[in-house]
């Protein structure tokens, strides 16, 4: 009988930055619902990678990853770096460089929406995110928001108030994209664009092609199909790579396993990475 096709999803979050679930319930949850290949790509930091790795009751391959934040023009571009090493040097040091600006860029998204009228603590984020969350991103401010009552889901709270779009929104200034994608290749790593905007994906594509870009997230839940397969193409057009993934953070995502993808789709990704 011939084997079901692999289940992967190359795009998750634990509680090392914002996501729901510790790396190694989040590997758990995973073989639950029935994928196959993950990658643990938290924000900034490789944290949760190790705990995810060590985890032997499954049989889920864990591929060690990143989500580097960069601004290109004023807009957030996050790139995803897989395979890395995750104890390397200049991983290390560039993710306490992030934890520290993050906790700074948390405090002044904070006090914009305190000039709009909307009162959250810097404790309340520390509270839904956890004292052992190395990254705190806008997901944790977006749960503070629903807790406190200003809004009735994490999408509104993006929508109204720390979407890119909205009034308490911080563009990532760390590194560029240019930078991120070297960070990626120091540590043995494979450069990906992650969840490119339709609208710019064209345009920017070739800068970062330039720059050292060798991937492409096309495949994921919240994009229109059309868009992904026009990404799909031009991207393999231009000799990259595709990959996919579901951006999980927790529940309100839905399940963990309703989205994968397969190996028709991202095989020269897991090719690249010996999968």
């Amino acid at each position: 009988m011939q084997e079901p096709p692999l289940r992967i999803d190359l795009h998750l979050h634990s509680t090392a930055s914002d996501g729901a679930l510790a790396p190694d319930a989040l590997v758990h949850a995973a073989a639950a619902g029935g994928l196959d290949v993950i990658a643990i790509t938290d924000h900034d930091t490789t944290g949760g990678v190790a705990a995810a790795r060590a985890v032997q009751s499954t049989r889920v391959h864990v591929i060690p990853g990143i989500e580097v934040s960069t601004s290109l023009d004023g807009n957030e571009v996050h790139i995803l770096g897989y395979f890395i090493d995750p104890q390397h040097p200049s991983v290390v040091d560039y993710s306490r460089r992030a934890a520290s600006w993050r906790r700074e860029r948390m405090r002044q998204m904070i006090r914009l929406l305190d000039g709009i009228g909307v009162r959250i603590a810097y404790d309340d984020v520390i509270a839904v995110a956890g004292v052992s969350a190395e990254s705190l991103g806008r997901p944790h401010l977006a749960r503070a928001l629903l807790e406190r009552g200003y809004v009735q889901s994490h999408a509104e709270a993006f929508d109204r108030y720390i979407g890119n779009d909205a009034p308490a929104f911080l563009p990532a200034q760390l590194l560029d994209p240019a930078g991120a994608i070297a960070l990626i290749h120091e540590a043995g790593g494979v450069a990906v664009w992650a969840h490119p905007r339709p609208d710019r994906f064209e345009p920017d594509l070739p800068r970062l092609v330039e720059v050292g870009l060798e991937g492409v997230e096309c495949f994921r839940p919240r994009v229109a199909p059309s868009d992904a397969l026009r990404m799909e193409r031009v991207a393999r057009d231009a000799g990259l790579l595709v990959t996919g993934g579901s951006d999980w953070h927790g529940e309100w995502h839905g399940p963990l396993g309703d989205y994968a993808v397969t190996r028709d789709e991202v095989g020269a990704f897991l090719d690249r990475g010996g999968i």
